[in-house]
């Protein structure tokens, strides 16, 4: 196998081309580094990939740069790379949004269209955010996409490209829906990262709404793995559900969180903000099918090897 991966840089990136290398994979990784967090941080994502005689990393915009070349001798894609977040999609903060999840995904799949059938694979990250409120707990891939946010919009817009791609060019595409990705790595802007923070510098954690909105929690593990089989499993269908078996109410998440890190965590109530789902919960039996994906990690384990990971990038900086 010849990976590219985009967004090899981030949170899931780095941790799937780590998985692909280990397994012997030849991996191309291409990111932008942008400033949505330090770039530094996202740097040493890869310290360990290159070491590795298996990587090489390409500093790229995907919206401008020559993609051909990216994907000279690449047999199997994982498009990770995308501008995330709910809250920060709104006003004029969505062209960028735009222009990175959509129109950066439509010229790699006119790339990806010219290598015919030396592809195997096309996999791109699709989010949970496009179900908005589901009729359904837990929520099947077949629920009709509702997004409650700019964000969701454009996740919506990259599994049409998907199947556009797939059905009129031959792309052999596949999206995976992720369900509240989380471990070590997390993005310093996501819950969880922001959380532990918190109580290590004994601030309260901001609450929007009355603390009992439930997420599926998905440890990041869980999802390099389902997302390494899709590069390679004989899929049946366009999409699948990845999530980790754990809806737990944000109110119960910190006091796991407490009992993992040792310290109090305070809490302040705000307004629900726009775009957040009050639910999020996944039905992954196709998954389970198809990628024989099943969860490994319990909600318990993953936020102490998080708070292990966050502790000594603490240690590492101060």
């Amino acid at each position: 196998m010849r990976v590219l991966v985009t967004g090899a840089a981030g949170f899931i990136g780095s941790t799937l081309v780590d998985a692909l290398l280990r397994e012997g994979a030849e991996v191309v990784g291409v990111d932008a580094f942008t400033d949505l967090y330090d770039p530094a941080r996202k740097r040493a994502n890869l310290a360990d990939a290159l070491r590795r005689p298996g990587f090489r990393l390409v500093e790229a915009d995907l919206r401008e740069a020559p993609l051909e070349p990216l994907l000279d001798g690449v047999t199997h894609v994982a498009h990770l790379a995308a501008v995330p977040g709910v809250r920060a999609s709104w006003g004029t903060s969505f062209r960028a949004y735009a222009e990175h999840n959509i129109q950066a995904t439509q010229r790699l799949l006119e790339a990806a269209q010219a290598r015919g059938g030396a592809l195997a694979r096309f996999v791109a990250a699709s989010s949970s955010s496009i179900y908005g409120t589901p009729t359904r707990f837990p929520t099947p891939e077949d629920e009709p996409p509702r997004p409650l946010s700019p964000y969701g919009v454009t996740k919506v817009a990259t599994e049409a490209l998907l199947l556009a791609y797939h059905a009129s060019r031959g792309v052999p595409t596949v999206a995976l829906r992720y369900f509240t990705v989380y471990g070590p790595r997390q993005r310093p802007d996501m819950g969880i990262h922001r959380f532990f923070e918190a109580a290590r510098a004994g601030q309260p954690v901001t609450v929007y709404g009355d603390g009992g909105q439930t997420r599926d929690f998905t440890f990041v593990d869980d999802a390099v793995r389902a997302t390494r089989a899709a590069l390679t499993a004989p899929v049946t269908a366009p999409v699948y559900n990845i999530g980790g078996g754990h809806r737990v109410a944000l109110h119960a998440l910190l006091e796991e969180i407490a009992s993992a890190s040792g310290l109090p965590v305070a809490r302040r109530h705000e307004a629900p903000q726009p775009g957040d789902p009050r639910d999020t919960a996944a039905e992954t039996e196709r998954a389970r099918r198809d990628l024989d994906y099943a969860p490994r990690t319990d909600l318990r384990e993953g936020l102490r090897r998080q708070w292990a990971w966050q502790r000594q990038q603490a240690e590492v900086t101060a």
